[in-house]
């Protein structure tokens, strides 16, 4: 299709596939409100894990979710077949008209491709360094293990691709290269995060068992997926027990896989409180908006505090801050350079640096910038 006939076309019925991670999907958001602004009347569906489903699904701009439970597709073959056929015939008889692909691997172009829909937008093909003179000469990692484009052959899929002029962009922006093949507005990224009333209401029934319903409290997320995104446990204590010197509450929060790590940091500070394994991602925001502060990785702890507009402050080693950091907040990261950094690499038994970048990121940076950035939402407060 042209693409000033694109830029006019009325669509009705809308897919959007990006169905994890947390980070990811809330990358995703200004997307969506920007369709909902561009395309007020028609049906805009959203193909999400189940997890993600339950904070996302309460968006007031989405019509439906599609489910797409990798778990339960890969625990018997047969249930996996018999599930993958069950989707695939859902979105063909759906008849979308236009399907945006912001996931970018083969098992989303699967999914485009089921549609049959007439346009199917995705991004390029991926590019192994700086795409513009103007950007910075990462390590060769970086660009061959981080996200520089449609992988796993998926830009085969798309009737129309989102042009990838440089590389030096943060996500957010990137997924807004979308905006000028469809005629989206060109404002700012906006993020709604819908928090149901269950779950504000389990929050502060929690928080007053603990005795933190009217004290200042920070969220110290320790846990990530990837092991090099991790922080040592012995800096996040030394942080947690800074933070209670202050007089704060600190609690812990992570999913339930990531209950090791945080009472790993429990018994290194004594006065924490654990909630890791007893929030849903819903309950999570709801938690992140009554603190005060939320320390963390690189993770969708992180992304979800920035969305919330909540101060943050993350630590940073195999990844790129300039590309996935916290959006719009520099002054959040915390760093040691390195020449290996950032790699990208998701195993430490790839790293040859013994996770230097990590590891030399000391307890005193963190509290350093955790004063920074408390002192600054103070002045912007104030």
């Amino acid at each position: 299709m042209n693409p000033s006939l694109l830029r006019r076309r009325q669509f009705q019925r809308i897919l959007l596939i990006k169905p994890s991670a947390v980070g990811d999907v809330i990358h995703t958001l200004p997307v969506l409100a920007k369709l909902r602004r561009r395309y007020p009347e028609a049906q805009i569906d959203w193909v999400l894990t189940p997890a993600i489903a339950e904070l996302i699904g309460h968006h007031p701009a989405l019509s439906n979710v599609v489910f797409f439970d990798r778990g339960a597709l890969a625990r018997d073959w047969r249930d996996w077949l018999a599930g993958l056929g069950k989707l695939l015939t859902q979105l063909w008889r759906t008849r979308y008209d236009l399907v945006i692909d912001l996931h970018g691997q083969f098992r989303s172009a699967i999914l485009t491709m089921a549609t049959h829909a007439p346009v199917r937008i995705g991004f390029e093909r991926p590019y192994h360094g700086p795409r513009s003179p103007s950007d910075r000469q990462l390590v060769p990692n970086a660009y061959r293990h981080g996200w520089t484009g449609a992988r796993e052959g998926a830009w085969l899929a798309y009737t129309h691709h989102i042009p990838l002029p440089r590389s030096d962009v943060h996500a957010i922006d990137r997924y807004l290269w979308l905006a000028p093949l469809l005629g989206l507005d060109e404002g700012p990224a906006e993020f709604q995060v819908p928090i149901p009333p269950d779950s504000e209401n389990y929050i502060e029934t929690l928080l007053s068992r603990y005795g933190l319903r009217s004290q200042a409290f920070a969220v110290v997320v320790p846990g990530t997926i990837w092991p090099t995104k991790h922080w040592h446990i012995e800096g996040f204590a030394a942080v947690a027990r800074y933070l209670r010197g202050t007089g704060r509450g600190v609690v812990l929060a992570g999913s339930a896989s990531e209950r090791q790590r945080c009472r790993a940091v429990a018994d290194l500070a004594p006065g924490v409180l654990d909630f890791s394994g007893l929030t849903t991602l819903s309950e999570l925001a709801a938690l992140l908006r009554r603190a005060e502060l939320c320390v963390t990785n690189d993770s969708g702890s992180m992304h979800l505090t920035v969305a919330l507009n909540r101060p943050v402050v993350s630590v940073f080693g195999p990844t790129d801050e300039l590309w996935i950091g916290p959006y719009g907040r520099p002054q959040a990261v915390v760093r040691v350079s390195k020449e290996c950094a950032p790699c990208y690499f998701r195993q430490l038994e790839a790293c040859p640096h013994n996770h230097a970048c990590m590891r030399d990121v000391t307890a005193g940076m963190v509290i350093a910038c955790i004063e920074r950035v408390l002192a600054e939402s103070q002045r912007r407060s104030a």
